[in-house]
């Protein structure tokens, strides 16, 4: 991955030189690498960072775990599943050597048992006496109609990707104004800037994420808190096979577009960059969603007439 970028970098260059000349490729350059060095003395300031990772038992979670315990952060494994929690954290440590070495917290916890988060939460964090970064990854995805989902469902993904999500910065929220600083990283989706067929109950919760998360970032500004909303498109991981249906059932079905999506290390990669940078929102997907979301804000009437034509489609082919 590191070679593909270095190599994307170089033909950025060479493509800039050719169409401009060097009055605009040397300014560039001389950004480029005072990017980089930024990018690497961040990288060293994260060193025993405290980073609370949810949804760490598997997919992006678990790939957020190995880049921020490698970068040599303190991580906190939060997940209902404490087995594979307890794999990754052996994964961890058998896989990366860091000094000094940190064992990672596993915190086996139901995020969406939010009246009886606040005490397991807290002591998690006593134990490293701080927390720096909160990446709220936990989520689930929902496949079905309008009209045929019961309201029982709309209420349980709202429930794990948005509300479980807000009750868990607010209890970390207090920590991090009292030392001043914190950054809280929210893994939204592109479907969190658009809705599209067949996905309504999910892309309701991501909206309602981007709005809390937009909202907070502009309340505690003063305080030193970053707020950073991630949009990914599809990523290579068991979302689509554990989604809700409209009955409540688990949809139980890999996906086309979820099989042919991002790996999850790459997203990961993505995200710690996020983080360095201090990034207030990122949209790591394809050309096509991007121009989606661009449709939907400037020509909002011919996004509505695609989506229409791409939902009778959708219908057809079931």
């Amino acid at each position: 991955m590191k070679r593909e970028e270095s190599l994307a970098g170089w033909n950025i260059i060479w493509w800039l030189f050719k169409l401009f000349g060097l009055p605009i490729t040397l300014p560039w350059l001389v950004y480029h690498f005072y990017d980089i060095m930024q990018q690497k003395r961040r990288r060293a300031a994260l060193g025993n960072k405290v980073v609370m990772i949810t949804g760490a038992s598997s997919g992006l979670g678990e790939a957020l775990a190995h880049i921020f315990y490698s970068s040599g952060c303190r991580v906190i494994l939060v997940s209902r599943r404490k087995e594979e929690l307890e794999r990754v954290k052996n994964d961890l440590i058998n896989t990366h050597q860091t000094v000094p070495t940190y064992p990672p917290i596993v915190l086996a916890l139901d995020l969406t048992d939010i009246n009886n988060l606040q005490d397991e939460v807290s002591k998690a964090i006593m134990v490293h006496g701080r927390i720096d970064v909160l990446i709220n990854n936990a989520g689930i995805s929902y496949r079905g109609e309008v009209i045929d989902t019961n309201v029982d469902v709309d209420i349980k993904v709202m429930l794990s990707n948005y509300f479980s999500q807000i009750a868990l910065s607010k209890i970390v929220l207090p920590y991090m104004i009292k030392q001043q600083s914190g950054h809280i990283i929210g893994i939204s989706s592109v479907q969190g800037r658009i809705a599209i067929p067949f996905r309504s109950a999910y892309a309701a919760s991501k909206h309602a994420l981007q709005a809390w998360y937009d909202t907070a970032r502009a309340e505690l500004s003063d305080k030193n808190i970053k707020f950073t909303v991630i949009n990914p498109g599809y990523i290579k991981t068991a979302l689509s096979l554990n989604a809700l249906t409209g009955n409540g059932q688990v949809y139980g079905l890999m996906d086309k577009t979820t099989e042919s999506g991002y790996p999850p290390k790459y997203v990961a990669e993505c995200i710690l960059k996020s983080v360095l940078k201090q990034e207030k929102e990122v949209t790591i997907a394809s050309f096509s969603p991007k121009c989606a979301i661009v449709l939907r804000t400037l020509f909002p009437s011919l996004y509505f007439w695609i989506m229409q034509k791409r939902a009778r489609k959708l219908a057809r082919d079931k």
